[in-house]
Parts: structure tokens; sequence; C-alpha cells
């Protein structure tokens, strides 16, 4: 019987010649990730069992991106634990501000994912790096903090349901406007601990960010992680970006997939998520007169430079409507200067919109834009429950960054269409 390549993956770290859905298994990892929130809880739990060093100083990740720059005194101390464990353990992947990006956008931007890795991240949206073929999923601090001492962790191996799209896109409709019409399709545990496997000419003919966004909300359905076959153009973009060795994996044609899900992208219109959840989806022809006061275009499912591209084709010449805040968040520091040399960050300023530094942000209720009582916010961001960005009687709805940006000038939900 044939393997899935997460299935590969898995029995590869784990010196095994093949592996089953529902088998436990020890595996080696790649990478261990942390960030500002948790990696210093991670860091406690290594202190309190005594142990002294990392298993590999290049194989720890931490990344202070969540409450960075420091938005307060604690989550300045949290910093400074990251800082300073970094500097003792002489760790290689530590990104300090103004080096550093959100975490997903950075680690594929710098090459440090490969195809065939297994990546293990303190934070939910770790699934983003199956984009590049590689096993990536969140864990919880202690399980990092055990792997950044060992190098290895335990798996159950999940059961992979398979993505079929095909056809050509619709104008306007992304990466994003996939995995949410799919999530809207099976619900937000629709896929619950199973790998979710996308391919069809569609994919084919994605970019690597469009395919960086699906990876990331494969989370918002339950999976366990999002993966893509590396194929020509994912190896391309890995070996623009590093020199070392890898060995790409894919499933076999013989490959058992718990289900088959094939959707015809043709009939597939921009999506936009209603509060208070990722699968409460309707197409842009569907929303009606939501006015917002808010909208945010960034985040590690949309701030690459694609995604920047696109709000700024909606908003050149054009000017957010004066009761909307608009803010706009570079998820890298090289993606920042790229927008700046490209005149995007210029168009952006001339419509009346904040730009801020790379950071997480008003994503998970940080800061950079948190929502008061009662308002009313869109974003290109990944999750919208109750409280996500603020208030606990405040709403977020989920969308593109062509729709978030044309909502934005329109001061409702709406398309580029409309303007």
């Amino acid at each position: 019987m044939g393997m899935t390549i997460v299935e590969k993956i898995m029995a590869k770290h784990a010196g095994l010649d093949q592996v089953q859905p529902g088998q436990l298994i020890e595996a080696k990892v790649d990478y261990v990730l942390a960030n500002d929130i948790t990696a210093p809880i991670a860091i406690k739990q290594m202190r309190e069992v005594g142990a002294e060093k990392v298993f590999d100083k290049d194989r720890v990740i931490l990344i202070p991106d969540h409450f960075a720059p420091n938005k307060d005194i604690a989550s300045a101390e949290q910093c400074k634990m990251l800082r300073e464990f970094s500097r003792e353990q002489e760790l290689s992947n530590y990104f300090e501000v103004g080096r550093m990006g959100i975490e997903h956008a950075l680690l594929p931007e710098q090459g440090i994912i490969l195809p065939g890795d297994i990546i293990i991240g303190a934070d939910s949206h770790t699934c983003t790096h199956g984009a590049l073929g590689a096993f990536a999923t969140g864990v919880g601090s202690t399980d990092v903090a055990a792997a950044m001492v060992t190098g290895e962790t335990w798996f159950k191996v999940p059961e992979t349901m398979k993505f079929v799209l095909n056809g050509k896109l619709n104008k306007w409709v992304s990466g994003k406007d996939l995995i949410l019409y799919i999530i809207g399709d099976i619900g937000v545990d629709g896929a619950l601990y199973k790998a979710m496997e996308f391919c069809g000419d569609t994919v084919d003919e994605l970019s690597i960010e469009g395919r960086l966004t699906i990876a990331n909300m494969a989370i918002e359905a339950g999976g366990k992680c999002g993966i893509f076959s590396p194929d020509e153009k994912a190896i391309s973009y890995v070996k623009e970006r590093t020199d070392r060795e890898f060995t790409p994996l894919y499933s076999d044609a013989d490959a058992e997939y718990v289900e088959v899900k094939e959707y015809n992208v043709a009939d597939i219109e921009p999506q936009v998520s209603f509060p208070h959840s990722p699968d409460n989806t309707k197409s842009i022809s569907q929303v009606g007169t939501v006015p917002v006061q808010q909208a945010v275009i960034g985040s590690c499912t949309n701030g690459r430079i694609e995604d920047l591209r696109e709000a700024a084709e909606v908003l050149k010449g054009r000017k957010v409507a004066p009761d909307v805040r608009l803010i706009v968040i570079p998820a890298t520091q090289k993606i920042y200067l790229q927008a700046m040399q490209e005149g995007l960050v210029e168009t952006f300023i001339e419509s009346e919109a904040v730009v801020s530094t790379p950071t997480c942000g008003p994503c998970l209720g940080g800061h950079m834009g948190i929502l008061a009582k009662g308002e009313v916010a869109i974003a290109t961001t990944n999750r919208n429950f109750v409280g996500r960005m603020g208030h606990p009687e405040s709403f977020v709805y989920l969308a593109n960054p062509a729709i978030t940006a044309a909502s934005a000038v329109l001061g409702r939900i709406g398309s580029p269409d409309e303007l």
C-alpha cells in the first residue's frame, strides 16, 4: 500500500519504512519554533526539568512578533526573556525587531524550511509551512520545551483528506477565497486532526504566496497540517533562498485518503467569513450592507508582497472612507522594503491608510488596532472568534486583500468592482 506525502515524511523522521494513520510514533524534528507569547513558557519548562542546552542551536527558532515592538511592560519582559535565552544558547535563528517579521512569513522568506522537513511550533499557524512540502504543525509550549531539549517529539499519524481544485480563478479570487470556501463547506472541525493535502490544476497555477495562505488556514478547519506537493515552482522558490540539500517527497498514486473533495473554482466568488467563525462564509454577492469602522491588511495569512500589491491596485487614486481606519501591516522587513521600493507604501499613505512595522498586532487582539465595543472590522487575518481583535462585543469579518481594501474605500463590505 502506498503512502501520502505526510506519511512518508513522518516515516522518514521516525526511522520507519512505513506508517499508518492512527499509529503513534516518535520522530526527529528539523526545527522547533516559538514566539514571544509561547517561548517564555517553554523556556520556564526547560529550566524546571534542569535542562541546560537546546539540542541544536541552529534548529531552535525564536521570533518576537506577537506583541513586538513591545506594547507594554509585560510584553517587554517576555521579549527580554527570548533575547537573553537566545544569547545564552547562541541561537543562530533569533530574529530581533528590525530584522524580524511575522514568523510564518519570515521562515519561508529566509529559506529555512525545506521540502520534506518536520517543523513544530508553539503557534497554531505553523501549518503555513506545508505550502513548501514540509510537515508543519502547531503544538503546546510544553511539547516545544521537550523538543528544544531532545530534538524529538511524538505524533499520532493523521489520516489525510485530499482537496482537488480545478479550473480558472475568477477575478479578485485568491488563495484566501479558496480556503475560506473549503472551510465554509466542511466546517471548522471538518478536518479535525487530519492532514489536508491540496492539489489540482488550480493549485499548479497558484503562486507560492497563495499556497502559503491556504496552508496557513488549515488549522481553521481543524487540520493537523495543510500540505502541497513540492512542484518545480516550490523547489525553485526554495533554491532561490538556500543552498542546503533537501529531498522532496510525494504521495504515491495508490495512497489512501479518508476523503477526497473536488471543487470547480469557476463556481467560487470572493468569500467573506461573518462573525464569529471562519466557516460562517458567504460569497461577496450575498453579503448585503455591512458598514465597517476598521480594515486590516496583513498577518501571517495575507501580509506578503502579493497581498500588498493587490490591495494597492484597489486603493490607487482612491481615499479610505472618512469613518474607516485602514491599517496595513507588511509581514516582514523585506516585504516592507519591497513595498516601499515598488511605491505601494506611497499608495497606502496617499489613500490615508496607516502603515505599521511588521507585527501580528491586531490579529490576536495584541496592539496596533484593537476594537472597541460594537465596532466592526474587516480583515485579511485568519480568525474572527468572539473578542479576537478586541472587545468581546466587537465583530470581525474575514476576506482577501482586494475585498478588504475595497471595503475600506466604500465604508462597507464590498467588491473592487463597485469602485
